[in-house]
């Protein structure tokens, strides 16, 4: 197999899994929450065998009860990331924002609040049962100031030098070019703007049998770089000023839904402290230079 027809099995299954998600939401709406990490695994995205709806916790294990404040279940109950960007963007009245892979929307209304009127939020998704679960949120929060556009973050259909912060949550793990990606930021910010991303990375490598299967892809692990490497596209791309501000490791030794990654990692050799330092959830800042 090519490796485009590799990438598109790859964007098939995020499609698939994520698209799953959102159309329990709009069929079935009493759903209870749906997301990758509880109050107790705040540094998780979504396990290999966790990438669906779950009790495991709701947006209060990533956001203050200020932020979610005002917000519906139906808003709350979709949380399918890893941290929280908006509160580490510093966003300001009138900036334009980029949420690349938007999910249910939760991060996007969060920085409409923090850009105000003047400004304004673009939530890009490539799943489009997303799309039109975020635009219903959107309609019944009432947040005037955010759209949602589907495409892919590896093209993103918004013209060059057209926003000043990109804010992103646990999914561009999920990309299988994840050069395009930042290079993508990279063009649309204007010179002077920032970066902020929660997202999944590993220390050293992964087994091939993680690698190579589509539920751990989308479950926001199989597509994990190394830290470094992580880091060292985004500076490829151009950016400056990259710089770790937080890591949450994941207890995998310790959590049963991570169950179907122990047995290939401890067949590699990992201890039960190297399983716990494998994976971690990072929160990452960038700057393009002015």
């Amino acid at each position: 197999m090519n490796q485009i027809d590799a990438d598109e099995r790859i964007k098939g299954a995020v499609r698939q899994t994520y698209g799953g998600i959102a159309r329990r939401f709009v069929e079935e709406p009493v759903l209870g929450p749906a997301t990758c990490c509880g109050p107790s695994q705040a540094a998780c995205c979504c396990s290999p065998s966790e990438a669906t709806i779950t009790d495991a916790g709701t947006a209060a294990g990533l956001y203050s009860a200020e932020e979610l404040s005002g917000l519906p279940d139906h808003v709350t109950d979709v949380s399918l990331g890893c941290g929280n960007p908006t509160a580490i963007a510093g966003l300001q009245p009138g900036e334009v924002v980029l949420d690349l892979g938007s999910g249910g929307g939760i991060d996007c209304f969060l920085a409409a609040r923090k850009v105000g009127a003047e400004g304004r939020v673009i939530g890009l998704d490539m799943t489009t049962e997303m799309i039109r679960l975020a635009r219903r949120n959107a309609k019944q929060v009432g947040a005037t100031n955010v759209e949602f556009r589907y495409g892919e973050m590896a093209d993103i259909p918004l013209p060059d030098e057209s926003v000043d912060v990109i804010i992103s949550n646990c999914v561009i793990n999920l990309s299988p070019d994840k050069d395009a990606v930042f290079g993508e930021a990279y063009r649309v910010l204007r010179p002077g703007g920032r970066m902020m991303v929660a997202d999944i990375v590993i220390h050293g490598d992964l087994p091939s049998s993680i690698r190579d299967n589509l539920d751990a892809w989308a479950g926001c692990v199989a597509g994990a770089l190394d830290e470094s490497d992580y880091l060292g596209k985004i500076r490829a791309a151009g950016f400056g000023e990259v710089e770790v501000l937080s890591r949450d490791y994941v207890k995998i030794s310790q959590a049963a839904e991570w169950e179907d990654m122990k047995a290939p990692l401890i067949e590699a050799g990992l201890s039960s402290h190297d399983l716990d330092h494998k994976v971690t959830s990072v929160r990452v800042k960038a700057h393009k230079p002015a």
